[in-house]
């Protein structure tokens, strides 16, 4: 078996502060992610939006499109509107033979809001609760039928933060609704991922792989900071460079022949962590754990 290792462009250019990177050119991200090592990145605001486009673009660099976020507003939406929004999106991941989306509801979502505790974020009722998880399964079900899967992204500051959040999803939907398991917002969310891909793993299509400093996580949960000044402080940073060991976790994924991304992702401001020197980083730390357990990576 072998995985893929990708990166997401958000240590280059944040698309929720455009004041961080907002002036590095999509290029430089591309080129400096395949010098890193990188086979695949995931989408970002600076990304084309039409494949004529971005495809010429990607296989300049020798670079996939290996998913990317979308977010959604199912809680005030219908299924059908919901369906129309993610039209443009769904057919440039198409196009890009993207192997899933990346999905996660973001209404009411708290994450960049600088002035709320993440104590804060919002939570649904029980009837919410099974409201959202028909709604969802419809979408994962049309997702499907479009053969562009739905990989669900459990978020700090969001309706599905928590690992209970996450198994109640997971447990009330259809099989549609995959899951994209992300190792630094799990941590935050006091969630063991290995838990999550020994009980689900027939569920999980995608992983990021985001590490956490352990003195800044503690002071953020201590101090109930919100998520903005959190990532500011430097919560967030690559696998290689915080306090999770990848080793039992990708020990994990190979028993259960795990075939597909891992996607190095960290929040961070590019002025204080070079988004070169960290992606060389990430990935010189995920290939020699890889290496060591005789996880073939897919170049």
């Amino acid at each position: 078996m072998s995985v893929k290792l990708g990166i997401a462009p958000i240590a280059w250019s944040n698309d929720d502060m455009p004041e961080l990177g907002g002036d590095t050119p999509l290029e430089q991200c591309l080129e400096e992610a395949s010098q890193a090592g990188f086979s695949g990145i995931e989408s970002g605001g600076k990304f084309p939006k039409k494949s004529e486009e971005l495809i010429p673009l990607l296989e300049k660099f020798k670079l996939k499109l290996c998913s990317g976020w979308y977010s959604a507003n199912l809680r005030k939406n219908s299924v059908k509107d919901e369906i129309l929004l993610v039209q443009e999106q769904l057919k440039l991941f198409q196009d890009c033979k993207a192997p899933c989306i990346v999905f996660a509801e973001v209404s009411d979502s708290i994450a960049g809001d600088p002035n709320r505790p993440l104590s804060s974020r919002p939570q649904m009722n029980k009837d919410e609760w099974k409201e959202f998880c028909i709604k969802i399964s419809e979408i994962g079900k049309y997702l499907e039928d479009q053969n562009m899967p739905l990989a669900y992204h459990h978020h700090m500051g969001t309706v599905i933060e928590t690992q209970n959040d996450t198994q109640r999803l997971l447990d009330n939907t259809t099989d549609q609704v995959k899951l994209i398991l992300d190792t630094g917002h799990m941590l935050f969310a006091r969630g063991n991922s290995l838990k999550i891909i020994q009980d689900y793993k027939g569920r999980i299509i995608h992983i990021h792989c985001k590490d956490m400093r352990e003195d800044i996580l503690e002071k953020s949960l201590k101090e109930d900071w919100s998520f903005r000044k959190a990532f500011l402080e430097g919560a967030f940073t690559v696998p290689g460079d915080g306090c999770i060991d990848y080793r039992p976790f990708l020990k994990y994924l190979k028993n259960i022949d795990y075939k597909g991304w891992l996607v190095v992702e960290a929040e961070q401001d590019p002025a204080k962590a070079n988004p070169f020197e960290y992606a060389k980083k990430g990935y010189k730390y995920l290939s020699e754990v890889c290496g060591d357990i005789n996880l073939k990576i897919e170049l």
